[in-house]
């Protein structure tokens, strides 16, 4: 129902800057992979932001999937690649075994309930040594709101309700991805930093994107004097002033945590892993660079 809402409003595309950005990046990781694939699969496609930075040189056919026809009717084809759409639920995959030799999922795995099944699925459809590339936000994403949401309802009303939809973390994931029976598994995590001028901006445009809660326990609505209160702790914890504007002009952060994350389909050519790995940040590699000053030369 939220993306619906999100695909009628007239001014639906002004809210894919986050969509866009992301979309371009994963498109960057696709064409690092040194090899044509001749039938990729969009799953979740959106409004296309992903084809748009595809090229023959990586694919040569794409389905571009959605579940959301209202937002399908909208999707760009890609300008350089063959492009087919399907109206299709992303937890019942309508493609034959072995037929797919690449599956893209830009920030779309987070609306799926089944996350195992679709997992199977999208194996069972990878031709061996098919490759499944994707983005989807992680754990910490919107935790600034999340912790102003429920700090001014503990105050407000004794106890708080989800208000911000549940994420996934990169260890979960990565077990989901080897439990279904991928093989070569990578993931790593990044973040995009965006500034609003204040909450309220902030949750509109979540409205906009079609990302807003979709737990079913959540209340339908915040009273005002919960969502006044939250806005000021929102300001008061995480605010600054704004870059470059006027005099006593602040802004809050809104941090989208990026599980990225790259799996192939068993095949006897590739080479093993002789070990399992760890997922760090590059937050996390810089946060270990000051300790090397203790250690003896």
């Amino acid at each position: 129902m939220q993306r619906i809402r999100s695909a009628r409003r007239e001014n639906a595309t002004v809210y894919d800057y986050l969509r866009d950005e992301v979309a371009f990046r994963l498109a960057d990781r696709v064409l690092d992979i040194k090899r044509t694939f001749e039938v990729a699969v969009d799953l979740g496609c959106g409004r296309g932001h992903l084809s748009q930075h595809l090229t023959s040189d990586a694919v040569n056919f794409l389905y571009q999937c959605d579940s959301c026809l209202d937002i399908l009717k909208q999707a760009k084809p890609s300008p350089d690649v063959e492009t087919m759409s399907l109206n299709i639920d992303e937890e019942s995959l309508p493609f034959q075994e072995n037929s797919i030799n690449l599956f893209l999922s830009c920030l779309g795995l987070h609306w799926v309930n089944d996350m195992p099944g679709t997992f199977s699925q999208v194996l069972r459809s990878l031709k061996p040594d098919g490759c499944f590339l994707g983005v989807t936000f992680g754990m910490d994403t919107l935790f600034e709101l999340r912790v102003a949401l429920q700090l001014a309802e503990m105050e407000r009303l004794g106890g708080f309700y989800p208000h911000v939809s549940p994420f996934i973390d990169s260890a979960r994931l990565g077990d989901l991805l080897q439990e279904a029976g991928f093989n070569l598994i990578t993931l790593d995590v990044d973040e995009l930093v965006v500034h609003y001028p204040s909450m309220f901006e902030l949750t509109e445009d979540l409205r906009g994107m079609g990302e807003s809660n979709a737990v079913v326990s959540r209340p339908l609505r915040l009273n005002r004097d919960v969502l006044t209160a939250s806005a000021a702790i929102y300001d008061e914890r995480f605010g600054e002033p704004r870059e470059n504007g006027k005099e006593g002009e602040r802004c809050v952060p809104a941090t989208f945590r990026l599980l990225y994350f790259i799996a192939w389909k068993p095949d006897p050519s590739q080479v093993s892993c002789l070990f399992t790995a760890t997922v760090y940040s590059l937050t996390q590699v810089v946060a270990i660079q000051p300790c090397s000053r203790y250690l003896n030369p």
